[in-house]
């Protein structure tokens, strides 16, 4: 009986280890892309646009060209809410979506609405960083 516990427990030993080292590997871009995140739905939680910006992705933002009035326009809104609704990650491609519930009030009217927005984010391995590839969100949604 004793051999036969051990023959079984080494295959399931060294499947453990594997196990563990993966999550070791993930664990660090996980944390990362968690606290990227957070800081992300915090600046545009409380307006804070501009600093939102600095977290784009560098060659995104040179493209987006946001203009100071488009800036000020954020400032007629205020976030009541934002909330995550659904996210696919793929660590091994270094890529992460997450569709996003926002509650928007207008300043001037107090009227509330809801837009959705989708965050994608790409995994920097040379800078470790994640960054979000998508413009800000657009509160306007065609109005």
């Amino acid at each position: 009986m004793t051999r036969l516990l051990r023959a079984l427990c080494k295959p399931a030993f060294v499947l453990c280890l594997f196990a563990l080292a993966a999550c070791t590997t993930l664990g660090p871009q996980s944390d990362k892309l968690d606290k990227s995140q957070y800081a992300w739905s915090g600046a545009i939680r409380w307006g804070d646009f501009e600093g939102a910006m600095n977290m784009i992705d560098p060659k995104v933002r040179e493209k987006l060209e946001v203009t100071p009035l488009q800036l000020e326009r954020y400032k007629q809104v205020q976030i009541s809410s934002y909330r995550d609704i659904g996210t696919s990650t793929d660590f091994e491609a270094g890529t992460s979506v997450r569709d996003i519930e926002i509650g928007v009030i207008n300043r001037h009217t107090m009227a509330e609405r809801v837009v959705r927005y989708r965050e994608t984010w790409r995994w920097d391995e040379e800078g470790k960083a994640w960054w979000v590839t998508s413009p800000l969100p657009d509160l306007w949604d065609g109005q």
